[in-house]
């Protein structure tokens, strides 16, 4: 039977317990006909001071995941989508490869998660050269950075912000964010990606690529798009940049 609010679609959505930005932006987004349904993934809010630091984090959200995914599967959806982002890029292009499997294998359902739908949106704009700004520690902008050069794209620049706690992500301001895509613009990229699921920023990027003059991608805005495209659901969502707007 067809879910009575979620007839077109069901998603069980996967987020930290930290995490802040992914359920207000992803409801903000979702078509009639559409439901999110959060699953959070319980971590303590770390302070976050080095490269090992952001390691541990990665370890505690891996540990507390499978919880997460059988909770969220007692409502029976039709789709997982992982409100999450370092772990999708972690380790690179393989790694990302078997972590979707995994999943896929787990619940038997098709999966969102942000390096692929990076990868796809990435490809739909016709971009190959990128720079990136993420909320991590530098190991955490190498393995993105990898992922994407695995993946055939240039990367041009990758700037972390080094958040000091992963609470604190979502407390970075549009200021500082656009001064942030400011630094990284250059004549060498087609597109700047955003990355780490609680920055704010799927409202400030069709602002900034209005200022850019180029794509400006936002992660939760790029994953909710690939969850709706994969699903066959075509509406176009206004407010939210040239992906989701256009494509």
């Amino acid at each position: 039977m067809t879910d009575a609010l979620g007839w077109r679609r069901t998603y069980g959505i996967l987020v930290p317990s930290t995490n802040t930005s992914v359920q207000p932006e992803f409801d903000a987004m979702r078509p009639h006909g559409v439901t999110n349904h959060i699953s959070r993934i319980r971590i303590p809010n770390i302070p976050l001071a080095s490269d090992e630091d952001f390691s541990r984090l990665i370890a505690l959200i891996v540990a507390a995941q499978d919880e997460a995914v059988e909770s969220v599967m007692s409502c029976e959806p039709d789709h997982l989508v992982l409100g999450i982002s370092a772990e999708t890029f972690w380790d690179g292009l393989a790694a990302s490869r078997d972590l979707r499997r995994r999943l896929e294998e787990t619940t038997g359902l098709p999966v969102s998660m942000g390096a692929d739908a990076c990868h796809a949106a990435l490809e739909r704009l016709g971009a190959r050269r990128i720079a990136v700004l993420t909320p991590y520690f530098p190991i955490g902008d190498r393995y993105v950075a990898r992922f994407f050069e695995e993946s055939g794209y240039a990367v041009a620049r990758v700037h972390g912000l080094s958040c000091p706690s992963p609470v604190a992500i979502a407390r970075v301001t549009e200021a500082e964010l656009m001064a942030a895509l400011r630094a990284i613009d250059g004549n060498d990229v087609d597109a700047i990606v955003q990355v780490g699921t609680n920055l704010a920023m799927a409202r400030l990027a069709p602002e900034a690529e209005r200022w850019l003059g180029k794509p400006v991608l936002a992660i939760n805005a790029a994953i909710y798009w690939h969850a709706l495209r994969t699903a066959g659901i075509p509406d176009r969502v206004p407010g939210w940049g040239a992906l989701l707007e256009r494509h």
